[in-house]
């Protein structure tokens, strides 16, 4: 259940972006104008686990100049193509409520499928398939060389679409979003983003588990950003985990093994 809800949070989350004036570069309070289509593809690795490959891909549509939509997906391989999994597919939606000028804020909701197509498993299996429902808020300043984002969200997993039974998992998120502007061609970007679990006890389908309460996970990712042009980008990050396992035997914080990192490609149209 856990992977599903970082699953589709993250993505809307980490949404790709732009300035204000709409310069797809990196940007976490990018908004694409009405009528155009936006995609950003990732492919990322890690250095200790056992899956070394997975592509992702966001594709968007600004609806209005305020309302966008989004449905993104992931696929990942194992020991050179021996095994395949389709992992998620998700839906979001983003309405600029706020536009006064360098200060934006932003209405999210998404909804996710995790365990889509599971390597040796069949099309949506139902034990081995999660589905997530999420809102929050984004709040953000940004200049011509600096910016900031906020954002808060929650969010309930479980392993039906509408099971709205107090035994599915209930996350609280937060999450902090900077990108700084070198020049017309290079930028950095940073963020952090907690993850953790409110509720005592979560059940998957019929199976009931053990308290959770207090765990959670802090993510950190650093990135490059090259702009091709106004219309397209490409970058390279690197992120790490920390995870702390709250209401078990070992109630402590602990970095994962290794680090992830990837590359991206982001265009406007």
């Amino acid at each position: 259940m856990k992977k599903i809800a970082l699953t589709s949070l993250l993505t809307v989350f980490a949404v790709s972006g732009a300035h204000a004036a709409n310069v797809i570069d990196g940007n976490p309070l990018y908004m694409p104008k009405a009528g155009h289509f936006y995609s950003v593809t990732s492919l990322e690795s890690h250095t200790e686990q056992s899956t070394p490959w997975t592509l992702g891909e966001d594709f968007g549509y600004g609806v209005s100049d305020k309302l966008a939509l989004e449905v993104s997906t992931s696929a990942t391989e194992n020991d050179e193509f021996d095994s395949m999994s389709w992992n998620d597919i998700n839906l979001a939606l983003t309405f600029r409520a706020v536009d006064a000028g360098s200060f934006k804020l932003d209405v999210l909701g998404a909804y996710g499928v995790d365990g889509v197509y599971p390597d040796h498993a069949p099309f949506l299996k139902k034990e081995n398939t999660g589905y997530a429902w999420m809102a929050g808020l984004r709040a953000g300043f940004t200049t011509g060389n600096f910016t900031i984002a906020g954002t808060a969200a929650y969010l309930y997993a479980n392993s039906e679409s509408f099971n709205w039974a107090d035994k599915g998992m209930h996350y609280l998120a937060l999450g902090l979003e900077t990108q700084f502007v070198i020049d017309s061609n290079w930028n950095l970007v940073a963020s952090a983003l907690y993850t953790g679990v409110t509720n005592d006890k979560y059940a998957y389908g019929d199976v009931e588990f053990g308290k959770v309460k207090n765990a959670g996970t802090w993510t950190g990712e650093f990135g490059v950003n090259y702009n091709l042009d106004a219309t397209k980008f490409v970058g390279a990050y690197i992120n790490g985990s920390l995870n702390h396992h709250g209401g078990t035997a070992a109630d402590e914080w602990e970095w994962d093994d290794g680090f992830g990192f990837g590359v991206k490609f982001g265009i406007d149209f």
